[in-house]
């Protein structure tokens, strides 16, 4: 028996809980979720879950949340902490959550040894559990518009690079290119005000014409419908802890290009992507989220930015002279990330 601890919403942490619950529950049925906060919607996975709560004493713990309040859990088997998080330090808070864990698990190679950076463990203690996709709803489908269209996916953040974005899309071409830049990055943390500064920002731009905004969607077959019609996911991400829209993304066997750095360099390389190296890094500072008082990201300047523009040139001339294929090799990558292998892991790691 495994007792999850996670939130079951439409977020990150809610949609990685949800799928993972889901994974679990097939390999061994009595696993039990105690959710963080009213889970959004329901299911049969979750009511069974929900139903084998009570017998929790002597088996293990798994807390699906941030570093800063994983040390709490459910009865006395082991403690295991599966925090998600984008910067390369802790602060001393998350630092004592995550000493008192009995494993922490982690989802990249990246992000395990950011921990054993920050808290004296060995490295037996820290496990990369990889997150998965649903290959079975993410799958490649090549856009047949004559228009070359790029997608970003994720809330509005300076950390996802969307301060810059709009900036490598207008150096990259010009009004008479055939492209467009569809933005699905709605934030429910920002308010109204905040929403429409970004939107704005990207409006008034030389290109603002050519940019669509999505609203988000219930259903991840919904954003396979949106993906499917798009040719390139564009991520020029300063720092991520998983970035699960960029695996859908190869699953449905589009080009992408992102910077080579932080958690999705688990799956990212120079077969499947087209990655951008950063030089160097900076004080995580957005104002709103990060002030700058722990860890770095990576820094994005005019020479990042004009290998972004390349890549993007390349992508729309291969669409234009009928030569964009499908991303076999993200396809490849994503088979091999799959919810039910990385429920396979957590059950190997815990009996291990």
């Amino acid at each position: 028996m495994i007792n999850l601890i996670a939130p079951i919403n439409s977020l990150g942490y809610g949609v990685v809980g949800h799928n993972l619950l889901k994974s679990l529950l097939k390999i061994n049925p009595s696993t039990a979720l105690y959710p963080i906060s009213q889970p959004e919607f329901s299911d049969e996975h979750i009511e069974k879950a929900m139903k084998n709560r009570g017998q929790f004493k002597l088996f293990p713990s798994v807390k699906i949340w941030h570093q800063n309040d994983v040390h709490t859990h459910i009865g006395k088997g082991e403690h295991v902490g599966f925090p998600i998080f984008e910067l390369d330090k802790f602060n001393d808070v998350e630092k004592h959550h995550l000493a008192k864990l009995d494993q922490i698990f982690v989802c990249s190679e990246w992000a395990k040894t950011v921990v054993l950076m920050n808290v004296y463990r060995p490295a037996s203690d820290v496990q990369v559990i990889p997150l998965g996709v649903d290959v079975n709803t993410f799958k490649p489908k090549l856009n047949q518009s004559e228009k070359t269209i790029f997608f970003n996916c994720g809330k509005w953040e300076i950390r996802k690079g969307h301060d810059v974005l709009v900036n490598i899309f207008n150096k990259a071409f010009d009004e008479n290119d055939n492209v467009e830049l569809w933005m699905m990055t709605t934030n429910p943390f920002l308010s109204k005000e905040e929403d429409n500064q970004w939107k704005k920002l990207y409006l008034n731009s030389r290109l603002g014409d050519k940019i669509k905004f999505i609203d988000r969607v219930n259903t991840h077959k919904e954003v396979y419908n949106i993906m499917s019609r798009t040719d390139c996911g564009i991520f020029p991400s300063k720092a991520e802890g998983w970035n699960l829209e960029l695996l859908e993304m190869l699953s449905c066997g589009k080009k992408v290009i992102t910077t080579n750095y932080s958690a999705h360099t688990e799956f990212c390389n120079d077969d499947n992507a087209y990655l951008v190296e950063v030089d160097s890094k900076e004080v995580a500072y957005d104002g709103k989220w990060f002030h700058g008082n722990s860890g770095s990201w990576a820094k994005i300047s005019d020479k990042e930015i004009d290998i972004f523009v390349d890549y993007m040139r390349n992508i729309h001339q291969l669409k234009q002279d009928n030569n964009l294929t499908i991303n076999q090799a993200g396809v490849e990558t994503a088979n091999k990330f799959t919810w039910q292998n990385s429920a396979l892991k957590i059950q190997k790691d815990l009996n291990g």
